[in-house]
């Protein structure tokens, strides 16, 4: 299969592309060669800006592709101008949207790809949401070949669960309390993106996927305090936790506020009987406990320690308040 991604050196991406090296596909990747993240010399690269169309199109001018992946498209704009740039261009366009974009809070549990789309707290869900809308729309009226896919939580060894990357390990090395919210009990969903590579793969050039949606995660679940008690174990550094609930996060930091209120202050898990019924073979074989060990191997090289001062000082801050508040 001859594919396109646009972007392709992500936090998931990544993984994917790195696979479908491994597989013999022949990738493209159209983007600004900006990325840290490296992909196989297999790979073919095409530097171009997607936002700017008449660039993309001077680029693309003489090329077609079995697959095209958009993984950094986030709103109806941008799924438009893939529209226009692709539909003669390619035999299947898959979006990549996000499992935060099912019903907030969730109905009910497991989530399935039947689950209602409705987040009124975080705009980049709602983003998403209109996308998917627009998508099936011209699948339903002109036949234009799309699959949509949702990741949830997925990390790398570059990303850290909690919330603030390299700033939470440094809380903890300096003895300072890290902040969860709630009481830590919620369930929450974490894939390492090279298990979900194993599952997107599967959607590739496959004709039964047309017109459809899949979510791809792990079926493992933990909670909160357990991500948290996990990632200091492996660090081998004390952990302090202090609970906050969520709105009270949220009047501080909007950022971390629509994380929660749009996504991870739930329980959430998901039903996944959908991709494995296209991918027979697909299975989640790396646990957290497992991922977080090449996480922490990457933050102990000290050009990745990068702290934000800005938030450990609000962190600080928000701990304060709290405390004095008495909820």
């Amino acid at each position: 299969m001859k594919i396109l991604f646009i972007g392709g050196t992500g936090v998931i991406s990544t993984a994917c592309s790195n696979l479908c090296i491994k597989r013999g596909y022949d990738l493209y990747l159209l983007n600004r060669g900006l990325s840290f993240r490296k992909v196989g010399p297999e790979a073919n690269f095409i530097n171009a800006d997607i936002r700017d169309a008449d660039s993309a199109r001077s680029a693309l001018a003489n090329e077609k592709f079995d697959v095209v992946v958009d993984w950094i498209a986030y709103n109806e704009e941008h799924v438009n101008n893939d529209y226009e740039l692709f539909r003669d261009k390619t035999d299947q366009y898959i979006f990549i949207s996000s499992a935060s974009a099912y019903h907030k809070p969730p109905l009910k549990l497991p989530i399935t790809e039947n689950t209602p789309l409705h987040n009124p707290f975080w705009s980049y869900s709602q983003g998403k949401i209109d996308a998917e809308n627009y998508l099936m729309n011209i699948f339903n009226e002109e036949k234009f070949p799309v699959t949509i896919c949702r990741p949830s939580h997925t990390y790398d060894k570059t990303k850290i669960a909690l919330y603030g990357g390299y700033t939470v390990l440094n809380r903890m090395k300096a003895g300072k309390k890290v902040i969860i919210h709630e009481d830590g009990n919620t369930i929450w969903t974490l894939t390492s993106a090279k298990d979900f590579a194993k599952g997107f793969i599967g959607l590739l050039g496959n004709s039964e996927t047309i017109g459809e949606a899949y979510h791809i995660t792990s079926d493992q679940t933990l909670t909160w305090n357990n991500i948290a008690e996990i990632t200091a174990e492996a660090a081998g550094l004390e952990l302090q936790i202090v609970h906050i609930p969520s709105e009270f996060i949220a009047g501080h930091d909007s950022e971390w506020g629509c994380n929660l209120l749009g996504d991870k202050g739930y329980n959430t898990f998901f039903d996944n009987s959908k991709i494995k019924s296209i991918v027979p073979e697909f299975k989640t074989d790396i646990t957290y406990s497992e991922g977080i060990r090449e996480i922490i191997e990457w933050y102990n090289i000290k050009e990745n320690q990068i702290v934000n001062e800005e938030l450990d000082k609000l962190m600080d801050k928000m701990i304060e308040e709290y405390r004095q508040s008495g909820i």
